[in-house]
């Protein structure tokens, strides 16, 4: 039986970017195979991270998630990568020429999960409701940076802007709850998630200009994760479907964990 030589890099490449790109009656249309292994990444932090948070709401640990700098820095983390994303995702849609329309159909979804999310949280947790988090954010940048997502430059720049005033500005007049989505308060609310136009926003428009980047360098990017689990790379084609059921999956099975000690 004759034996098969290993691959050589140029032909992990090769395969890496034939997996990365598919062709469709309408042209040619671009996918980078490692965005959805990078957006499996951060669903796989974000899990993690709920696990952490679960644990403490049934009392089984007493983590800071408020104050402690590792638990603020990883929350800080996982949603940078999310917004990187959706500019990412941006340059894509660009790159393959998505009309308007299509693309508005996927923020709808996004938005619709972020409305059940709000009143999940309101059965949950009434006073700290989530009515402006990570999915409000992303579906309304979503829209906001969408005339930016053929113009890296720009949108660099006023990706940097938006994250600077979000960080430096702050107005008492922003504090309340009808305007804190917006940015700039004094104090974050009280919600179990929080995610304001600025700075977010600002990291989602810098997304458009990673997303440029990668696509032009998309055969070495997709070698670089060429070997990563296919499972991953199927996580983040699916992100949103699994950021809405792994939190009552999770919540469920620690429930029955914990109602048996």
């Amino acid at each position: 039986m004759a034996t098969r030589e290993p691959l050589s890099a140029a032909d992990r490449a090769g395969r890496a970017d034939r997996a990365g790109r598919t062709r469709h009656a309408d042209g040619i249309r671009l996918r980078i195979e490692s965005v959805d292994v990078l957006r499996g990444l951060a669903i796989l932090a974000m899990i993690a991270y709920h696990i952490s948070f679960d644990l403490r709401y049934f009392g089984v640990t007493h983590s800071d998630f408020e104050h402690a700098a590792f638990w603020l820095s990883a929350r800080a983390s996982i949603v940078t990568a999310f917004l990187l994303l959706v500019g990412v995702s941006l340059a894509l849609a660009d790159a393959n020429g998505v009309a308007f329309a299509r693309y508005a159909r996927r923020v709808a979804r996004i938005a619709g999960s972020a409305i059940l999310v709000s009143i999940a949280s309101y059965a949950l947790f009434p006073q700290t409701f989530i009515y402006f988090g990570v999915l409000h954010c992303i579906a309304l940048v979503s829209v906001l940076a969408w005339p930016l997502r053929g113009k890296p430059r720009a949108a660099v720049a006023a990706g940097i802007a938006i994250v600077l005033a979000g960080l430096l500005l702050a107005d008492a007049r922003f504090d309340p709850r009808p305007l804190s989505w917006i940015g700039f308060m004094t104090h974050k609310p009280a919600t179990e998630d929080y995610v304001p136009v600025f700075p977010w926003a600002g990291v989602g428009l810098i997304g458009i200009g990673a997303g440029h980047w990668l696509r032009r360098r998309a055969s070495a990017t997709n070698a670089a994760f060429a070997q990563s689990p296919r499972w991953l790379a199927f996580l983040g084609r699916h992100s949103l479907a699994v950021y809405m059921v792994h939190q009552p999956i999770l919540l469920g099975a620690l429930w029955v964990v914990v109602a048996q000690h």
